[in-house]
């Protein structure tokens, strides 16, 4: 993509409303804009983001087993007074009526739709377990918006919800989902911190919330540093002793913590942090399907009422957490996984035919590599373009320039070090294919 086609409005000065580095960085960066508060529209920078997140957790759940659907954002009232959670949930709920008088709501959540589509077509534990996913937008009515994409009102969610004949089949569901949270934000450059967390209006007896370390984080983390290093490729979603092994690491949220246990982790390993929340897991068996009637024919001819799960995904929160987690005063510093573009190629003189031949012999080369580049072939300055490229965050720099083509050389930086090498046109090509 050339910039100059491109739309990407930075700002210089960062707005007064923007009180921490993601929602400040996203704004000077040209990816999002406030419609009202707590909504934002995505700008092309900002959307590319937040596709390669999407993209991220659509696979995950996939390879995990989980079925991709796509559920309506305006839901009957009368499926959550069913379930007796229409009047509990609260003023998050955004209520309204059609024209015909009937009752309907933003879905904040979808346990109830999904249940009633499950229970119109299933009807014996043979047709179990089924998990099924969509990622979708969703409106909760924060009193309080803020920090932009990280608390708004209107957001994007990936919620998955399982169903099985029983509490056994439905905890390997849980912890199969577990594994795969993990998976996913690993892909994301993150280290996620599972933490045991209250199950608030979903209810249930059972959660975990996955937490990002950062200071802006809403969340208190009391956890044992081992955690850190838990390698999910270790765990078995169907071994009765997984929540055993997942336990045996104290993890907690200021809700959840436990001092007296904390103690007992040796002081070297004791960890105090902030932490943004990115997803949780919720078992809560037959909280949905015992009242709104979701039953099947069980393996001794009875009827039992199906045991779910649900699980989400902060989608769009999740660019801001990768902002805290990679930033540097000058800008973001994007993880190649969710990068907007792989490579920011710069052209230091585009009036200059030497440099606009090169500059769009390298660019024409990348593109036919495979490698996603954003071209700034624009008349500016260097230090505008060099600090342009800085706060966008791509991972890698390109820089064309009179004095290095006299050599031979284009330079090549690295965002995240910073280091810096001069290379052959061919070199740096060859360099960045293969790094892939």
């Amino acid at each position: 993509m050339r910039l100059s086609q491109y739309f990407l409005p930075l700002l210089k000065e960062t707005p007064s409303e923007a009180q921490i580095a993601s929602h400040r960085l996203m704004l000077r960066a040209g990816m999002i804009r406030q419609t009202a508060a707590g909504i934002y529209t995505w700008l092309p920078l900002g959307f590319r983001v937040l596709q390669k997140v999407e993209q991220i957790v659509r696979e995950e759940q996939d390879a995990a087993g989980a079925l991709e659907l796509l559920m309506p954002t305006l839901q009957p009232a009368e499926l959550w007074r069913e379930s007796g959670r229409y009047e509990d949930y609260g003023e998050e709920m955004l209520r309204l009526k059609d024209r015909h008088e009937r009752e309907m709501l933003y879905g904040p959540t979808n346990e109830e739709l999904i249940t009633e589509i499950f229970r119109q077509a299933v009807r014996s534990y043979r047709d179990l377990p089924k998990n099924l996913y969509h990622i979708q937008w969703k409106f909760r009515d924060e009193v309080r918006p803020r920090f932009g994409v990280m608390r708004g009102r209107e957001f994007l969610m990936k919620d998955n919800y399982s169903f099985d004949v029983d509490k056994a089949a439905s905890l390997v569901s849980y912890f199969r989902m577990f594994k795969a949270y993990m998976k996913t934000f690993k892909r994301m450059g993150l280290t996620p911190i599972p933490v045991r967390a209250a199950t608030g209006p979903i209810g249930g007896d059972l959660s975990h919330e996955f937490h990002v370390q950062a200071d802006t984080g809403e969340s208190q983390l009391y956890f044992d540093s081992e955690i850190e290093t838990l390698d999910e490729n270790k765990l078995d979603p169907a071994s009765p002793t997984v929540q055993d092994e997942l336990l045996k690491w104290y993890a907690a949220t200021d809700e959840k913590h436990d001092p007296a246990a904390f103690a007992r982790v040796p002081e070297a390993r004791r960890r105090e942090a902030r932490g943004i929340e990115v997803g949780q897991l919720f078992y809560f068996g037959t909280k949905y399907s015992a009242p709104m009637k979701a039953t099947v024919a069980g393996p001794k001819g009875d009827t039992v009422a199906v045991e779910m799960g649900s699980y989400g995904i902060g989608v769009s929160r999740l660019v801001g957490a990768i902002i805290e987690a990679f930033h540097d005063e000058v800008g973001i510093i994007w993880p190649e996984s969710v990068a907007p573009f792989r490579v920011g190629l710069v052209n230091l003189r585009p009036g200059d035919k030497e440099c606009a031949e090169a500059g769009e012999q390298l660019y024409q080369r990348l593109m036919k590599a495979g490698i996603d580049t954003l071209y700034d072939e624009r008349e500016e300055s260097p230090g505008a373009k060099f600090a342009a490229m800085d706060l966008i965050g791509l991972p890698w720099q390109v820089v064309v320039g009179p004095r290095g083509l006299k050599q031979g050389v284009v330079e090549i930086k690295e965002r995240k070090t910073g280091a810096k090498q001069e290379l052959s046109p061919d070199a740096a090509v060859a360099r960045l294919v293969g790094l892939r």
